[in-house]
């Protein structure tokens, strides 16, 4: 699947003009979804018949692209930054980290996952907040 990036960047300029958070463009098989926190791609035609979605790079109000290590949730659940109410958070912004650390937990099903980094790195910045709803592969936290 190729990607305009004119299309991106000019929904992105909406974001601006309009003052909005996010907006959703849909044409044929292909869906983009533009926010201020990322960028996110749907095709519905691939073979397998799952959808495929590309959290792409970040983009912020001045469209200016995002470096960074991105690290994803591995499953769909409630995302917690700390190990129990009241208790330190697992990582902070600008906390460095090792590859392994435990970042946040996921809970599924009663179940308390341990999410661990995939990379080393700082904290740049943290995607989702504190008992928010998370999905497979939706970036939680992202490394510079």
């Amino acid at each position: 699947m190729k990607i305009d990036k004119k299309i991106i960047k000019e929904l992105s300029d909406y974001l601006d003009e309009f003052n909005l958070t996010e907006l959703e463009y849909t044409d044929k098989d292909t869906k983009i979804k533009v926010s201020k926190n990322n960028v996110s791609i749907s095709n519905n035609s691939n073979p397998t018949g799952n959808n495929i979605q590309a959290s792409s790079e970040k983009i912020n109000s001045n469209s200016d692209i995002k470096k960074g290590v991105e690290i994803t949730s591995p499953i769909i659940g409630t995302a917690y930054h700390a190990p129990e109410p009241g208790a330190k958070k697992f990582v902070e912004v600008g906390k460095k980290i090792k590859k392994g650390d435990t970042i946040m937990i996921v809970e599924a099903m009663k179940t308390m996952n341990h999410v661990p980094s995939t990379a080393d790195g700082v904290v740049k910045e943290i995607c989702v907040d504190d008992g928010q709803a998370v999905e497979f592969g939706q970036t939680i936290i992202i490394l510079e």
